[in-house]
């Protein structure tokens, strides 16, 4: 079974409360540097406090485009992934657009996915399905095209909606559809350690949350 270390250095930790304290988001981010977790997940007024909370750790910087709706245009997506590069952002998690994969939106956000990747400058980018609200089918499909744009991850989910969700099955078929380079990230109100072990045995390579309470120490 993976250590607790093992675990943390397999997972994303998000932190997108609006209202939070400075002090709360310090304290986040000293937790999250103590898990030794593999990155920290943040909306792009935060990347600048996050950049500093995590200096001299080995925790990464995720800079969330679009999040969580994945519906503003595609050009302001683009201008946010440069200013959070430039802000200290060391990876770029893109929510896409639901409009374009439920209503034959394939060419604009090929468009949009391609623009982010090459905003990222070479930086690694993770792209978010939310497959709550897609069928299979919608799934496979996108994940056939996302395999040629450069992108290094595909997520499940935001971990926003109330009704979120992530099963092995999900997973398999997201990996089964996605080129072998590319690696999956379950997402989906993971807040129990059987749940995280059994979507990385479906082939996830990371596990997304914003609970920590799993994770513990070796």
């Amino acid at each position: 079974m993976n250590t607790p270390s093992e675990l943390a250095a397999q997972t994303d930790v998000a932190f997108w409360k609006p209202a939070a304290s400075t002090k709360d988001f310090a304290a986040f981010c000293a937790t999250a540097r103590e898990r030794r977790v593999r990155a920290l997940c943040v909306n792009g007024s935060r990347v600048v406090l996050a950049a500093a909370g995590l200096e001299d750790s080995p925790v990464l910087l995720t800079a969330l485009i679009g999040f969580p709706l994945g519906t503003g245009d595609s050009d302001v997506k683009r201008y946010e992934a440069e200013v959070a590069v430039d802000f200290g952002a060391q990876e770029i998690e893109l929510v896409l657009n639901l409009d374009y994969l439920k209503n034959d939106g394939e060419k604009a956000c090929l468009r949009e996915v391609n623009d982010v990747v090459a905003a990222a400058d070479e930086r690694h980018v993770c792209v978010v399905l939310e497959t709550r609200a897609l069928t299979r089918a919608e799934i496979v499909t996108t994940c056939g095209w996302l395999s040629d744009t450069g992108i290094k991850c595909v997520s499940t989910g935001t971990d926003f909606w109330p009704d979120t969700r992530v099963d092995a099955d999900d997973i398999k078929a997201i990996r089964d559809a996605l080129d072998s380079k590319i690696a999956v990230k379950a997402v989906g109100n993971i807040r129990e350690l059987a749940v995280a072990l059994a979507l990385l045995e479906a082939g996830a390579a990371r596990i997304g949350t914003n609970f920590l309470g799993w994770l513990g120490k070796d």
